[in-house]
């Protein structure tokens, strides 16, 4: 009887501690990823401009830390506002709306702030900066978007986050030649963008939450295909309207760039093998997460990528030289 007793709680206890590996593995994952994108984002600007010759930028490592919250904050926001949408009738999960909105718009107060210490001006001097207005802007969007949930109206959002899209819009294309071409390109870009990223977390949220019902992700993915073609055309016109040919390895943006490319390939095949599974009527969850994951990696990467030095004086500096 006391071998029967000690077998069975030697059962239990190996199957309790499977469980808290399980769950402590996605834990330190996720713990490891996190460090990795903080580091990517603090250094990559400095590894990227390695060699180039191009000025350093004050602060960059806070500023892509500062911009990717926005980029993320808006991803969840945006994101949560369409996959509500799509997600049908049933259960859905806890909104993250309202502490993503507060985070966008302290993370562009911050960008404020350092703007006015690296600029060696007060704040008021720093808002009326073209840079200093573009992200009062922002954080004023992003204020008004946070409203808009606690007062019960979550799609009103859509309004302020608009304004978020286009202000940052703005901040990306100061160039004298064509910058509407280039605004207008950005507005489509980032707002495709945030769909994707945060419309594939609600997603894989809501699945969590209806106990892997599949219809959230089927219905996801009819828009991602359109939100992929949005993305190339996009991407690739404005690749091609800032990125001379000749510089495309010695700058620090066509460098940049072509991280972000390695990473969008990785996400296309876990994408296309999450799509074939639902196809099949399996579970596409994992490759699914996958995505999502590699997806994180991407939105820390286009931080950097906004940035780094415009790479046309390089071009300009060979042809005068």
């Amino acid at each position: 009887m006391t071998d029967r007793t000690t077998s069975t709680e030697y059962g239990a206890a190996r199957h309790a501690g499977r469980r808290r590996r399980t769950r402590t593995r996605p834990a330190l994952l996720a713990g490891a990823g996190a460090l990795a994108a903080l580091a990517v984002a603090l250094l990559g600007a400095g590894v990227a401009a390695r060699g180039t010759g191009e000025l350093r930028i004050p602060a960059a490592g806070p500023v892509t830390v500062l911009r990717t919250a926005v980029f993320a904050a808006l991803a969840v926001h945006l994101g949560e506002l369409a996959g509500a949408r799509l997600a049908g009738p049933g259960r859905t999960p806890r909104s993250w709306a309202l502490g993503a909105a507060l985070a966008g718009a302290a993370a562009s107060a911050g960008q404020i702030v350092l703007l006015a210490r690296v600029s060696d001006m007060d704040l008021t001097a720093a808002y009326g900066t073209r840079d200093g207005g573009l992200l009062l802007a922002t954080a004023n969007g992003f204020a008004l978007a946070a409203g808009c949930v606690a007062l019960r109206r979550p799609g009103w959002a859509a309004a302020p986050l608009a304004l978020v899209i286009g202000a940052e819009a703005l901040r990306a294309h100061p160039e004298p030649y064509t910058p509407e071409l280039g605004t207008a390109l950005t507005v489509v870009h980032l707002t495709a963008a945030s769909l994707w990223v945060g419309g594939l977390l609600h997603a894989l949220r809501t699945v969590r939450r209806r106990g892997g019902a599949k219809e959230p992700l089927l219905r996801y993915a009819r828009l991602a295909g359109w939100l992929y073609v949005a993305l190339a055309v996009t991407g690739t016109c404005s690749a091609l309207r800032r990125l001379p040919a000749d510089v495309i390895t010695t700058s620090a943006y066509g460098r940049v760039l072509l991280a972000k490319l390695a990473l969008l390939a990785v996400v296309s095949a876990l994408a296309v093998a999450a799509r074939r599974r639902l196809g099949r009527g399996d579970g596409a969850t994992t490759p699914a997460r996958a995505e999502l994951v590699v997806l994180a990696g991407v939105v820390v990467v286009s931080a950097l990528l906004t940035v780094v030095p415009d790479p046309h004086w390089i071009a300009l500096r060979r042809g005068l030289s």
